[in-house]
């Protein structure tokens, strides 16, 4: 069942296996023995593409609500065992301080001290996959809001600001849309949430910018700019320091709102482990109890 719906939700049997922790074959295998026990064809499969049939879309929504509910039963379960124990892997995204990282770790660590917890740090769409297919438990996501394939408690709206090298002030200040696209512009990978935030707003005006540099590492976004390598979107708090010691200049023409949230699978709505670092976030970020 996890395999189908995974493999749905990925539309690639080579993304699903990795996804799954599973070779190919395997997966295949599992698909296979799922369409000969319901009888029914789940998948058309065609040279380099699978895609749902009809009769799998419809099937789609069923298999989701299995998965779900046995997340659930195994969540109490989990809770009628007296103690929470196992591994939590947490997913982060951008730099540790602004996730207040520390403090949630300290009291879940205090909450649940039989829990082994483990981070692991990624691009904020290759995390939220992982999250929606169930290979990941948890995570920190930035984006325009709460992805619609997990649930999530949104903690902070950040606000981003194009910024410039301090070289480039008498043009920057002055210039439009365009000539702002036109400028070279530091880019990151296309699952980065920062990527993200710069090719959406470029979108809106028609405009595609000029990408001349990409960067993996998100927080020398900063130090690549105030080098003169080109143009970056940067979080305000970060941006505003950085323009008042003459490092930057602040495009003034734009402010981008993102989302800091926290995401977890549907599945895992009643986990004692998610619930539990649930608490303990919302305590650390000041946010009220649902």
């Amino acid at each position: 069942m996890r395999a189908f719906v995974t493999v749905a939700k990925t539309g690639h049997l080579t993304r699903a296996a990795e996804a799954l922790h599973v070779t190919q074959p395997a997966v295949t295998g599992q698909i296979k023995a799922l369409e000969e026990e319901l009888g029914i064809a789940l998948f058309d499969r065609k040279p380099g593409r699978i895609a749902l049939t009809r009769a799998g879309e419809r099937l789609l929504p069923e298999a989701e609500k299995v998965l779900e509910a046995t997340g659930t039963l195994i969540g109490r379960a989990r809770e009628l065992q007296g103690e929470i124990s196992g591994t939590l892997v947490l997913g982060t995204v951008g730099d540790p301080d602004s996730l207040r990282l520390g403090s949630l770790l300290g009291g879940v660590v205090d909450a649940l001290p039989l829990l082994e917890i483990k981070t692991r740090s990624g691009d904020a769409e290759t995390l939220r996959e992982a999250v929606a297919t169930g290979t990941l438990q948890a995570s920190f996501y930035i984006g325009p809001h709460v992805p619609r394939d997990v649930l999530g408690l949104p903690l902070q709206t950040l606000q981003y600001r194009v910024v410039a090298p301090f070289s480039l002030r008498e043009r920057v200040l002055h210039a439009g849309w365009r000539e702002i696209a036109d400028m070279p512009w530091i880019g990151a990978p296309p699952a980065s949430h920062v990527q993200s935030l710069v090719r959406d707003l470029f979108a809106r005006q028609g405009l595609l910018p000029n990408m001349t540099l990409e960067s993996d590492v998100i927080a020398a976004a900063l130090s690549l700019v105030r080098s003169g390598l080109g143009l970056s979107l940067l979080r305000e708090d970060v941006a505003i320091p950085a323009a008042e010691r003459g490092e930057v200049v602040i495009w003034p023409h734009t402010r981008v709102a993102a989302l800091l949230c926290f995401i977890y699978p549907r599945t895992a709505e009643h986990d004692p482990a998610i619930v539990a670092t649930l608490s303990v976030l919302r305590g650390v970020w000041g946010l009220a109890a649902h």
